[in-house]
């Protein structure tokens, strides 16, 4: 019970900071790792520990697979340049910079200043992109960095589980290469074998209560089973996220996609904040173990780190642009580099999140400096997040980018193209008074649409129908009030409004906004 009342009061403690960052336009796990370290603070804070597979399971594989479900590979195609050069080459140079670093400055092992290094090396994209999200930006820049939050995750991860058995003696050094070679392979077979699989048995759970249970069992138990065969279990997340991507909203009804969805949002989104919170009660007890030692040294190493990790980032963002437009310059790629402010704010965007928080939890209590390596992980989260996350709004508008509405006219040139699908069908149709009113409900909204208006902003017919359900709802409560309905009718007809008001509805309604 005192873990259930703990839980509660962190769950309590995000709602209230996450208000503020909604206001001041500030993202929102910035709010929550401010808020993991001042509840630590707290005297009567209480002590709460978690099994390191567990936080793995736990936070990494809903993470990967949010990440894995909104990248199709068609983007990994058209992107794989700044992808390599951001998820691959940027997370090695990292890890190195940080090895090195823990190696010459703080004596740690080679395998524990590797881990370290894989800990603090991949940007989580999901505090950038809640900040890019509210400016017109290119969306290439978007594409990008939700391709390189998920890619970066994987190489960091992999890397970090290699150097955490080697660190803790689960697997010796010789053993490892040979591990590896079967793990990878086998991880993106086992992923889309097991996303064949829920394809098949999700249709028949369609639906149903058990259909949403088991969304939650595949997942974590794809995990698992990874584990459990010793196959990379960041691929096989990966691989099976996007296969279910790429078929299954074909098969699924309105209804069961977005009940999906909204699922999935709040539990990734409560997860993020446990694994922010659980992070900051655990720092109280590492600081403590450090104090006993020596916490100036500790403190000066973990400045230390965020410096090389920021530093590491910008520094392989700049190159890379000159690279990249020296070689585009004498025609030996086509690729063209991105403008210097756009690399200046793909440099910045390196604030790390739940991926660092949750490997860092994930050290076993026995690897070596885990305290030190804790601590450097939770200064570099909080050091990114506060930097970064509070500048990066004033650095859009320092950089002065041009509006991009390339997603808005492509929306709205496919918006076209259905309505015209739509209206050629009811051409084929019995010519009754129904289909000539819709025909030219439909001509209204093409005209409209032509024009670059959402029809239901404009639309005097669906703000009428806004207006008589919000009407409807009124005399709905007065009759459940007074008694002359019974609660399941008023149940029943409540979710008759509510897709009624959603097939009304302006687009700005569809988002769920964080706190």
């Amino acid at each position: 019970m005192a873990f259930f009342e703990s839980l509660l009061t962190l769950l309590a403690v995000a709602v209230i900071v996450l208000q503020p960052s909604r206001r001041l336009v500030i993202p929102y796990p910035t709010m929550l790792a401010v808020a993991g370290v001042l509840v630590a603070a707290l005297p009567w804070a209480p002590a709460i520990s978690i099994d390191p597979q567990l936080a793995l399971a736990l936070f990494i594989s809903p993470a990967l697979f949010d990440a894995a479900y909104d990248l199709p590979p068609r983007t990994l195609r058209q992107n794989w340049l700044p992808l390599i050069s951001l998820a691959a080459i940027a997370v090695i140079l990292t890890t190195l910079a940080v090895a090195w670093l823990g190696v010459a400055f703080a004596g740690l092992p080679v395998a524990a200043a590797i881990a370290l290094g894989a800990i603090v090396a991949p940007p989580d994209a999901a505090a950038a992109t809640a900040m890019l999200s509210r400016f017109s930006l290119p969306r290439r820049a978007f594409a990008v960095l939700k391709g390189e939050s998920l890619l970066n995750d994987a190489v960091a991860l992999l890397i970090f589980s290699a150097a955490v058995s080697t660190a803790s003696g689960i697997v010796p050094l010789v053993e490892l290469a040979p591990r590896l070679a079967l793990a990878v392979p086998g991880g993106l077979l086992l992923g889309f074998l097991l996303g064949k699989l829920y394809l098949l048995l999700a249709t028949r759970l369609a639906g149903t209560l058990g259909g949403s249970l088991f969304e939650f069992v595949a997942t974590f138990g794809t995990w698992v089973i990874a584990e459990r065969l010793h196959l990379s279990a960041v691929l096989a997340i990966v691989v099976y996220a996007m296969v279910i991507a790429r078929y299954m909203p074909e098969r699924q009804t309105a209804r069961n996609r977005i009940h999906s969805y909204s699922v999935w949002e709040a539990t990734i989104f409560m997860l993020n904040v446990l694994a922010f919170l659980l992070m900051g009660m655990q720092a109280r007890a590492t600081i403590m173990q450090l104090y006993q030692h020596d916490l100036a040294f500790a403190s000066l190493f973990a400045a230390s780190v965020f410096l090389v990790v920021v530093g590491v980032r910008m520094l392989w963002v700049l190159f890379y642009n000159r690279v990249l437009h020296c070689l585009a310059k004498a025609g030996i790629v086509s690729e063209r580099s991105p403008s210097m402010a756009m690399t200046i704010l793909a440099g910045w965007c390196g604030m790390r999140g739940v991926v660092t928080l949750a490997t860092a939890i994930a050290l076993p209590a026995s690897f070596p400096s885990r305290d030190l390596i804790v601590f450097s992980a939770l200064a570099v989260v909080l050091g990114t997040l506060i930097l970064q996350g509070l500048t990066l709004g004033p650095l859009i508008h320092l950089l002065k980018f041009k509006s991009d509405d390339s997603l808005r006219d492509e929306i709205a040139a496919t918006r076209l193209a259905l309505l015209d699908t739509a209206l050629d069908e009811l051409d084929k149709s019995e010519q009754t008074d129904e289909v000539r009113t819709l025909r030219e409900i439909y001509r209204g909204e093409r005209k409209l649409t032509s024009s670059g208006i959402h029809p239901r902003e404009a639309s005097e017919f669906d703000k009428l129908r806004r207006k008589t359900i919000r009407a409807k709802r009124v005399k709905l409560a007065e009759l459940r009030r007074s008694g002359a309905i019974d609660d399941d009718v008023f149940h029943a007809l409540e979710r008759e409004l509510d897709w009624a008001e959603l097939a009304a509805a302006t687009p700005d309604q569809f988002e769920i906004i964080e706190g």
